[in-house]
């Protein structure tokens, strides 16, 4: 007999990139973790440079390019085109011969639903969702911002904190403890403080998602302000779900909605009574299910389904990450 194929896993997001090697029986051989996958913001080939990296610190012995099957599920491939993109130059490296570049959403999906279909919802530092019928029908966004419609996730939702903080302290706006969290967490005397530190470059724009936590917190123990937005945010999350529901026609069928990101994983109170209230009013033939797998998982699940593995293989692999999903 040959050797076992191999598949490679990538789940590339927008705070790190992990990677997992897998053998056509379930079993993962090794795991790796890098930086963050920002194709829009660093280019195509230093974003792959990012997986390489991954791959680099794999144990002696195992692979680091020549599988049989590259699953990648990317943020920042939000377009067949930069899909299309990436998938040439993952195979012009020899990482596989056979490379499937997907949206991140997708291996969220694939991570946290029973079967093969569902919808996805992702709220970490950006927000996305896509969905996937039993006939294989997909529905997705484009997810490139605010000029996609887009609204809140970690980074967006503090820019929202940021912007009520500035204003409840120079007056134009409410008062709420939303400045306190500012200056409390980036150690500043003031609000516009921060604002100048950002303004100028000193304090790196990438961490305003930091805020996130400290916008939900604030929410709960009763501010006005911080409430109204993470009710927003969890009507965005509800509408991303509810159409992509309608586009596949799932509405009027029981549907596992999958949730994941920081800020849904985090489970809050008040962000999760909010979902309950809202999916029962909008979509309640929907199930949803809070993703405890990670990503990388449901990117290995699609490489093995691709490979035509039967389920055992399939629960060997979830078993791996979840030992009470095992036979």
């Amino acid at each position: 007999m040959g050797r076992a194929r191999l598949v490679l896993a990538v789940d590339g997001g927008n705070s790190k990139t992990d990677v997992a090697v897998v053998s056509e029986h379930g079993e993962v051989l090794a795991t790796g973790r890098s930086g963050p996958f920002e194709p829009q913001r660093r280019g195509v080939a230093a974003a792959v440079d990012v997986v390489e990296a991954a791959l680099a610190g794999l144990p002696a012995g195992v692979p680091a390019r020549g599988f049989d099957q590259v699953s990648a599920c990317l943020a920042g491939a939000d377009l067949p085109v930069e899909e299309e993109a990436l998938a040439r130059e993952f195979a012009a490296r020899g990482l596989g011969g056979d490379v499937v570049v997907l949206n991140d959403t997708f291996a969220l999906l694939r991570a946290g639903a029973s079967a093969a279909w569902g919808v996805a919802v992702v709220c970490g530092a950006g927000i996305n969702a896509a969905g996937v019928s039993p006939t294989g029908a997909v529905a997705r966004f484009p997810a490139l911002g605010r000029i996609s419609g887009d609204w809140g996730g970690g980074h967006g939702l503090a820019e929202e904190a940021l912007w009520h903080a500035v204003r409840a302290e120079d007056g134009r706006g409410a008062p709420t403890a939303l400045a306190g969290l500012v200056t409390a967490h980036f150690g500043t005397a003031t609000v516009e403080e921060l604002v100048l530190g950002l303004h100028f470059g000193e304090v790196d724009e990438n961490r305003l998602h930091e805020l996130s936590p400290g916008v939900l917190a604030a929410a709960g123990d009763g501010d006005a302000v911080a409430r109204a937005l993470v009710e927003r945010q969890a009507e965005e999350v509800i509408v991303l779900a509810e159409v992509c529901l309608r586009r596949l026609g799932l509405l009027e069928t029981p549907t596992e909605v999958v949730l994941g990101g920081g800020l849904l994983r985090a489970r809050d109170p008040l962000m999760t009574s909010l979902l309950d209230t809202g999916f029962a009013l909008r979509a309640p033939r929907a199930k949803p299910v809070v993703a405890d797998a990670p990503p990388v998982m449901g990117a290995a699940l699609l490489g093995l389904e691709r490979l035509g593995a039967p389920e055992p293989v399939l629960t060997r692999l979830r078993a791996h990450y979840d030992p009470s999903a095992g036979p």
